[in-house]
């Protein structure tokens, strides 16, 4: 049998999944690359791999894609890894620098800004870029908060705008995958999930972050009916741009 090509974030909010994976007898079925949400999302699209732990934006674009896990990367509420980091007021920001890194989250900013906070932005890519505002997302967020004068956590933002939770990211094939391997993946995905408190005595000690809370408390990790509706929405609000 041809082992089944998955890509995954290598984030720290992506650990307890990789954990999970690792330590089950999927290991043999499969071939695991790591890489930022961008390249998975990319690889999923192009058909480099099967399966890939994609940002939500990236849906759309994928061939025949459909979510084969009951377990996703989400927030109720502020998720502390999502943020626009402005030197102004959301209501004085005139121009975002995006991130390199994420589809989801520029696409979240924008949504945001324009339907929640109504302000008509200009967006940038290019560094250096002297902009009012950036979009930053997982890992290098970490403790950044205090070095901007304003910090726009979007799980929060999101939640005050749809009184929904949030969807970053989730597990979607381009292909009909076998039900029994389904049945194991999500197996090994809870697995993984229920050795947090383990996995976070292996993670380097943050002065100016609280991982216990991130992974255990902000991220949402259950692929839910609420956050099923709010994945819809926020895709309705994409095509609105």
């Amino acid at each position: 049998m041809n082992k089944i090509k998955i890509s995954a974030v290598s984030y720290t909010n992506t650990k307890p999944f990789i954990y999970g994976i690792e330590h089950s007898a999927l290991l043999d079925q499969i071939d695991l690359s790591l890489d930022i949400p961008t390249d998975c999302a990319a690889k999923l699209i192009d058909g480099q791999v099967d399966i890939g732990l994609i940002p939500v934006a990236a849906i759309p674009h994928v061939p025949n894609a459909n979510i084969v896990a009951d377990y996703c990367i989400g927030s109720v509420g502020a998720v502390n890894s999502v943020f626009i980091f402005s030197k102004v007021p959301v209501a004085e920001i005139k121009t975002v620098r995006l991130d390199s890194h994420s589809r989801t989250s520029n696409n979240l900013a924008k949504v945001l800004l324009k339907f929640h906070f109504k302000q008509a932005v200009s967006y940038v890519t290019d560094e250096p870029i002297d902009a009012d505002a950036i979009v930053l997302i997982g890992d290098r967020t970490f403790g950044r908060r205090d070095d901007f004068p304003f910090a726009y956590d979007m799980g929060e933002e999101w939640m005050n705008f749809t009184g929904l939770p949030f969807v970053y990211a989730a597990w979607v094939a381009n292909k009909a995958i076998p039900q029994g391997f389904i049945n194991d993946f999500n197996q090994a995905l809870a697995f993984g999930l229920s050795k947090r408190k383990e996995l976070l005595l292996d993670l380097p000690k943050l002065d100016n972050f609280d991982l216990e809370d991130y992974l255990l408390h902000k991220l949402d990790f259950e692929l839910t009916d609420k956050k099923r509706e709010a994945l819809a929405l926020f895709l309705s609000y994409i095509a609105k741009l």
